[in-house]
């Protein structure tokens, strides 16, 4: 008689998630027990690194990953990624070992006594089945969950004595749609409303990337002849940035973001919150006599923008619509981008200096993950992305996905036989929450490069605190670290770039390496401007 195990062993097998990324504990070793050897066990050192790897890896794939993570405590350990996850929309399908039924009323150790509500309100759904036999069909119902928009983790709670109970019939495998069309009277209102604009604007979020929608969105800026903006932090890029209309990324504090689109009598938001802001800077959300279209796959984010009329729909299929719907505008090109300039040469190296040496090497299908918050705004401004699926950062803010993020990525590249270089820009302090991720990388000998500007502090922490004039803030200082022997002893390599002319060998040899290769690199330990 089959078991529960059998059957959703085999039902994983059906839906495509034979990668499992985790870190065992005692609760989740009768699932993993003779794992099977069409299966593929990712083994993070720590649950934090095992989501971010996942959310890496599904973002790559465009599909749906599974993280097993150790009841409460490990559950806990992940929730910082599990946050971005949820932020970053990724489909994640989130298993965590329990207690065995027959103690769970004593709460023993390791037991999780309200497990469904510590990963709320991070999750779309949140399950322990009542019987062992319903664990497949609960599978089944979240993996439905987590892919259906707007896309996002689910997380199961998972008896460690179910495993072997008699299963019940296999649940069928069922189909569910990822993707919705707009509303055919509201697109043609919101369509009539551009073509009667003078002045409108685009603003583009990560739905339009997630949506593989980059030509309709070129078609669709090149149809009206508008200026295109990047939405305020985005965690994906959706527009080509060297193409003539694109304007950069706005400012993500209200007054100097309703200042960027000043001039501008209609805004097209498509695929992006209105707006995601971090400092409070106050004023008014738009210009006097701006209007704002919002296009959302999400209702909650129709919901709670301040300001604009929304249409849900899929990016993708939203901007095609507009496309076909809208006539060519007669109006000259917006002025062209200004080209980064030149930063000035000095030891130690600017954070402009960096990123211009390294997009002077970039390689042509790089993929780009970022987590580098003081130093980000001059790796937009140096480093231009060119081609879609080349950028990935946390929508959350929250440190620690970066790292690990990079080996899914990497991971994902080998797997889909695609082998784009992956590298990845992480601060120095970003670094070490998640550092155990490299001997995961290590152990899989992903070529991934890690670029580290190295400022010895929290520089954006700096920076807020100058913003918000609260000096004195202790714990902003990292002295002491050394990056180099932390990656050889995750068994990586490591090179301290102190000349730009350095970067392009090293950046070559370490995409080449069959292992991480992590590339320390001084900045100056100037505070930028938070805004």
């Amino acid at each position: 008689m089959a078991t529960v195990r059998d059957t959703t062993y085999d039902l994983l097998r059906e839906l495509g998630l034979t990668t499992v990324f985790g870190n065992p504990g005692s609760t989740e070793e009768p699932f993993l027990q003779d794992f099977p050897a069409d299966f593929h066990y990712v083994l993070a050192l720590q649950e934090a690194s095992a989501v971010a790897m996942a959310d890496g890896y599904a973002q790559a794939t465009q599909g749906p990953a599974h993280v097993n993570l150790h009841t409460a405590p490990g559950t806990g350990n992940g929730m910082g990624n599990l946050v971005t996850a949820w932020h970053n929309r990724t489909p994640l399908l989130v298993t965590a070992g329990q207690q065995s039924r027959e103690m769970l009323l004593l709460e023993p150790r390791l037991a999780s006594p309200r497990a469904t509500e510590l990963v709320q309100p991070y999750v779309k759904w949140s399950h322990e089945p009542v019987r062992a036999q319903d664990i497949p069909a609960a599978v089944m119902r979240a993996y439905a969950t987590a892919v259906q928009p707007p896309a996002g983790p689910v997380f199961l709670s998972l008896p460690l004595d179910d495993w072997h109970q008699p299963a019940d019939p296999p649940p069928p495998v069922r189909a569910v749609a990822t993707r919705y069309a707009p509303d055919p009277r509201r697109l043609r209102d919101f369509a009539e409303i551009l073509a009667a604009s003078r002045t409108p604007v685009l603003v583009l979020g990560a739905a339009v990337d997630r949506a593989l929608a980059w030509p309709a969105a070129v078609a669709l800026a090149e149809k009206l002849r508008v200026p295109v903006w990047s939405a305020p932090a985005a965690e994906r890029a959706s527009f080509p940035e060297d193409h003539p209309y694109f304007r950069g990324v706005l400012p993500y504090a209200i007054a100097p973001l309703a200042e960027a689109l000043r001039g501008h009598d209609t805004v097209l938001v498509v695929g992006a919150p209105v707006f995601r802001y971090y400092p409070h800077v106050p004023g008014d959300h738009l210009p006097d006599g701006t209007r704002l279209l919002h296009v959302t796959d999400d209702p909650a984010e129709a919901a709670r923008a301040p300001v604009g009329d929304s249409l849900l729909g899929d990016a993708g299929l939203t901007l095609d619509a507009l496309v076909e719907l809208l006539p060519s505008a007669d109006r000259p090109d917006p002025p062209p981008r200004p080209a980064p300039e030149t930063p000035p040469a000095g030891v130690p190296l600017s954070a402009d200096a960096l990123f211009a040496a390294l997009a002077r090497h970039w390689p042509a299908d790089g993929v780009l993950v970022q987590e580098s918050p003081s130093n980000l705004a001059a790796l937009r401004r140096q480093l231009w992305i060119r081609r879609p699926g080349s950028y990935f950062t946390m929508a959350s803010g929250g440190l620690g996905f970066g790292l690990p993020a990079a080996v899914g990525i990497a991971l994902a590249e080998r797997d889909t036989g695609r082998r784009r270089p992956v590298v990845a820009v992480i601060g120095d302090g970003s670094f070490h929450y998640s550092v155990q991720s490299l001997w995961t990388a290590a152990r899989l000998r992903l070529p991934l490069v890690v670029v580290v500007p190295v400022n010895q502090q929290y520089a954006i922490l700096k920076a807020f605190a100058a913003l918000k004039e609260t000096p004195g803030v202790p714990g902003l200082d990292l002295p002491g670290l050394d990056l180099t022997a932390l990656a050889r002893g995750y068994g990586c390599a490591a090179t301290v770039v102190d000349d730009p002319d350095q970067l392009g060998d090293a950046l070559a040899t370490g995409l080449l390496a069959d292992r991480p290769t992590i590339l320390p690199v001084p900045i100056s330990t100037d505070i930028p401007t938070l805004l």
